[in-house]
């Protein structure tokens, strides 16, 4: 541990990461493996339950699904054997919350994407690439579950790379389509192994190389001075190895001739699959023992699956080629502080900001709050922050500035004294005295003023101070319900209990609507269910009814007004007359997209509206209705019908026979919108109907809005 906090001070060894991906990608079963390793004497390496080390939740542990971003400090080393602090966040997979997944890369400098082997790109994973890539985070690539194409696809290895290359190519089409049109000159993310920022794992089984970190296993088994990059570059693409010449070659040797990955990575490894998987005999521990790995007579009787990743680890070793991955395509604290402060930071200059993009540990105090997690008996929270500059000390005085603080408003601002300080390592927590800029650290004290996000700074700081941006969410809140407690006489209960939810659940939104009743809007069934229960059992501790759920709905015009609309002042002598008709196709989208703010002054909107040709429109509903389009006066006395109405767009897989297979695979996906008011229950209609042979996410699309019958 002392080690660890001596790492703190160095930020060219650390590196900040979020694992993002699709539910059910192994994400959670990686963090595993690498907390085996980095914990073997307290972790039981024999048991075939997965740990979920990350899933503290209880309702997580019993659902089999994460649902809160969690994070872990490790200290592990690269395919040299030198150590690095990783700082990583396991992230949820479900649609629902991917709220969690923009307060995870808000403080991380790097992703991993996480695709399943077996099933490809799914629903989430363009979501999440694509939400990647507008917050300005670097992508790294891992591959995980290729145990699945051996065990359950039984695909030959010539296929498997096939099927592995595909999904390759599929991910850089996307990035390529996602790229950020506002920034042309940065070329798009590439995924490749042969750059090394593609991964391949299977968590089951304690599986994780790089081509470089498989090279190495070669380099360091002949012992004949091979060089581990060198032979890297000719272990992918359209490469032979010719026996004859003891060369690699782009000229296929002979018709039979398999692809260098085929031959010296996925042969061996169906072939250790193969040995252990199939009869085990008395024969088996000198085979391994080929390989370099010993088993004593006990490990040799244990059940298929314990053994087989117990060969494995032993095999492949520990996650070098994953750390060698981050540490070269993730940048440093240090690397990324630029990028990461003109993206999210409000300022554009002082010495805040200058302090903030040199990641200066000895400067003026910056840190920005993106999570909060509950203590134990739920009585307040302890803050996640991402120490920009400056160090951060325990007992210190600081002030805590609100996402409405501004320099012409400074009423969202607080004082506070700062309680202890740890590093959070998910199932328990190091103390820590200082937290030096770079790092993350969960801060006890400064909760209360707190709504979702914050920025930090120190109490008797002088400097015109600015604010992080709050966060920018790629779903939408438009799932409703009402509640009311079971007792009125509990209503301060409940009322305390919806104020702490709010805190814990970054998108979720809580307001009493003109009728008096208390509403919270969430994503979808699955999150609103996991929200009850933490109001429920963890922040009122009371009985609290809920109504049927709604979806919240928006106001439009679909055609102009047949008639004109017009009001007189009470002498006859001022009348005014207005129609209301629908904004051009694409700008209220642009609006949303924040393709156009209306905040940006005269030049700067005429120019994007005159590229867009929207001249006769004006930037937003706002706009619209406030300056009618006959006299440029406020409009009044308007009325409009509830016409449109959410969409979600649903992602179903199933073994059925459709139009759309998953290549290299028996699953099928169909992909359709369904209005949100009729979705409740869908899922639970479709397994049940299917016999839980379908499998369905969805998630509420910005910009999906249709027009509701």
């Amino acid at each position: 541990m002392e080690y660890m906090a001596d790492m703190l001070d160095n930020t060219n060894l650390m590196r900040n990461i979020a694992l993002m991906g699709h539910l059910h990608n192994g994400k959670t079963s990686f963090v595993d493996c690498l907390i085996r390793q980095t914990h073997p004497d307290t972790i039981n390496n024999e048991t075939t339950i997965p740990m979920r080390y990350t899933d503290t939740l209880f309702v997580e542990q019993e659902r089999g699904v994460s649902i809160k971003s969690m994070p872990v400090t490790l200290l592990l080393k690269d395919v040299k054997g030198k150590s690095h602090l990783l700082n990583i966040m396991d992230t949820p997979g479900h649609v629902n919350f991917s709220d969690e997944v923009t307060a995870a890369l808000r403080i991380s400098d790097g992703a991993v994407i996480f695709v399943d082997a077996a099933e490809g790109i799914m629903l989430n994973t363009e979501r999440m690439i694509r939400h990647a890539v507008q917050e300005r985070v670097p992508l790294t690539l891992c591959i995980n579950k290729i145990d699945r194409l051996i065990l359950e696809l039984k695909l030959p290895p010539a296929d498997a790379y096939y099927k592995l290359r595909h999904i390759i190519d599929e991910l850089n089409s996307m990035l390529e389509t996602h790229h950020p049109q506002d920034n042309p000159e940065e070329p798009a993310t590439v995924f490749s192994p042969l750059l090394g920022n593609v991964c391949f794992a299977s968590s089951l089984y304690d599986v994780c190389f790089t081509l470089e970190s498989f090279a190495a296993m070669y380099a360091q088994a002949h012992d004949c001075g091979l060089v581990s990059s060198e032979m890297a570059a000719w272990l992918w693409g359209d490469v032979y190895f010719n026996a004859k010449t003891r060369r690699f070659t782009k000229k296929q040797p002979h018709s039979s001739a398999q692809r260098s990955f085929v031959e010296f990575i996925l042969e061996p490894l169906y072939k250790i699959f193969a040995q252990v998987v199939g009869d085990v005999d008395s024969t088996l521990p000198e085979v391994l023992e080929e390989l370099g790995i010993k088993l004593t007579k006990l490990e040799s009787k244990l059940n298929v699956r314990p053994l087989l990743r117990l060969v494995c680890s032993r095999f492949f070793g520990d996650f070098c080629g994953f750390v060698e991955m981050a540490v070269r395509h993730v940048p440093s604290p240090l690397d990324a502080a630029q990028r990461k402060v003109a993206h999210c930071y409000r300022g554009v200059s002082g010495p805040l900001y200058e302090d903030m993009i040199n990641c200066d540990q000895s400067g003026r105090l910056v840190a920005h709050t993106t999570k909060m997690y509950p203590t134990d008996d739920c009585t307040f929270f302890l803050v996640l922050a991402r120490v920009m500059s400056g160090t951060l000390y325990a007992g210190q005085s600081v002030r805590v500035l609100g996402e409405n603080y501004s320099t012409q408003d400074e009423e969202d601002s607080r004082l506070m004294n700062v309680g202890r300080l740890w590093i959070y390592e998910a199932r328990y927590k190091v103390e820590l005295n200082r937290v030096p800029a770079g790092c993350w650290a969960l801060i006890e004290g400064i909760d209360q003023p707190i709504v979702k996000t914050c920025t930090l700074v120190s109490a008797d700081e002088e400097e015109e101070l600015h604010t992080f941006k709050p966060l920018r969410f790629n779903t939408q809140a438009v799932v409703k319900i009402a509640v009311e407690p079971v007792n009125p006489s509990e209503l301060p209960k409940m009322l305390d209990g919806l104020r702490k939810v709010n805190k814990s659940y970054p998108v979720l939104s809580t307001r009493v609507e003109e009728s008096g009743e208390h509403v919270i809007l969430g994503t979808g069934e699955l999150y609103l269910d996991c929200v009850m229960h933490d109001l429920r059992n963890m922040y009122s501790e009371i009985d609290i009814k809920v109504a049927d759920p709604v979806v919240s709905f928006c106001e439009t015009v679909v055609e102009t007004s047949s008639l004109k609309c017009f009001a007189e002042t009470p002498n006859k002598r001022n009348k005014l007359t207005m129609i209301a008709e629908p904004l051009e196709r694409g700008l209220a989208e642009d609006i949303e997209a924040g393709a156009v703010c209306v905040t940006w002054d005269r030049k700067r909107l005429g120019e994007f509206f005159q590229t867009k040709r929207h001249w006769t429109q004006h930037p937003g509903f706002q706009w619209g209705t406030r300056e009618g389009p006959l006299c440029e006066e406020p409009i009044r006395n308007v009325k409009f019908k509830i016409l449109d109405a959410p969409y979600l767009f649903v992602e179903v897989q199933a073994p059925a026979d459709c139009d759309a297979p998953v290549p290299g695979s028996p699953l099928y996906t169909i992909k359709a919108f369904v209005p949100a008011i009729d979705s409740f229950g869908f899922e639970t209609d479709l397994r049940t109907h299917t016999q839980g042979q379908a499998f369905c996410l969805q998630v509420s699309r910005r910009h999906t809005w249709r027009e509701s019958s």
